[in-house]
């Protein structure tokens, strides 16, 4: 069995020893953008990772099946696939996501749960994201809650340096005043939410059921659990 790291352990800790406040009495939520804030069952996000790998093959000169290889690799290694790009090359980061976030939202509508779960629950809101703002404000605005969030923290905003880097998590803290002992996580894949405990953040894993998304969910760092993110928040903002 992996080792759970001491610091998660403490943070965690240190959560369950202060009194028993509510969730809806968090001051700042973080929420994370794709298949966080729209269902991963609507498939758009495969827009972008399928757009990731025409990029590659044109890029490379390489057939798709190569190209995804290349593009899954660059995203294990260097934590997205752009990352990747412009380490070994020296590719244009606005470009690129010009390029992958061209794509259809039909797939997606306007959730208004969501959107009324949102109003009713206490707090600042803010989105964190390994995607860019505009990308962001796409999305948020043709599901109808743009107007809910105070501002967005992008791979731009991050020097490209994406999640779960550690400090990228104290950088979008800073610029939004966040004391992370008094703020929620929000976000589908279970790793990057492993510094936002060891800073003290409360998590909240959005189980989307994707084997990748899994990846360190079993290390004691995720507070709160669900597969149905509109429902959750409602029923915190009821409590």
């Amino acid at each position: 069995m992996m080792a759970q790291n001491p610091d998660i352990n403490i943070a965690r800790d240190a959560i369950k020893a202060r009194s028993e406040r509510a969730l809806r009495d968090t001051h700042v939520w973080i929420f994370d953008l794709d298949n966080t804030l729209y269902p991963a069952s609507s498939n758009l996000f495969d827009q972008v990772d399928w757009n990731m790998t025409r990029y590659v093959s044109e890029l490379l000169s390489l057939d798709e099946t190569e190209a995804r290889a290349i593009q899954k690799q660059y995203f294990r290694e260097y934590g997205t696939t752009m990352r990747g790009l412009m380490t070994k090359h020296n590719v244009d980061p606005a470009a690129f996501m010009d390029y992958v976030h061209n794509i259809d939202l039909s797939p997606i509508a306007e959730n208004p749960a969501l959107t009324d779960a949102l109003a009713r629950l206490p707090g600042r809101k803010v989105i964190f994201t390994n995607g860019s703002t505009a990308h962001a404000e796409n999305i948020t605005r043709h599901i109808g809650v743009d107007h809910h969030f105070e501002g967005c923290f992008d791979i731009i905003d991050a020097d490209y340096v994406p999640k779960p880097a550690p400090e990228t998590y104290q950088s979008v803290c800073a610029r939004f005043d966040i004391n992370p002992a008094e703020a929620v996580m929000v976000e589908d894949m279970a790793k990057n939410l492993v510094p936002a405990a060891a800073m003290g953040m409360t998590t909240v894993w959005v189980d989307t059921g994707v084997a990748w998304s899994r990846e360190q969910s079993e290390l004691g760092h995720i507070h709160h659990r669900t597969d149905d993110l509109a429902s959750w928040l409602s029923q915190v903002a009821s409590d």
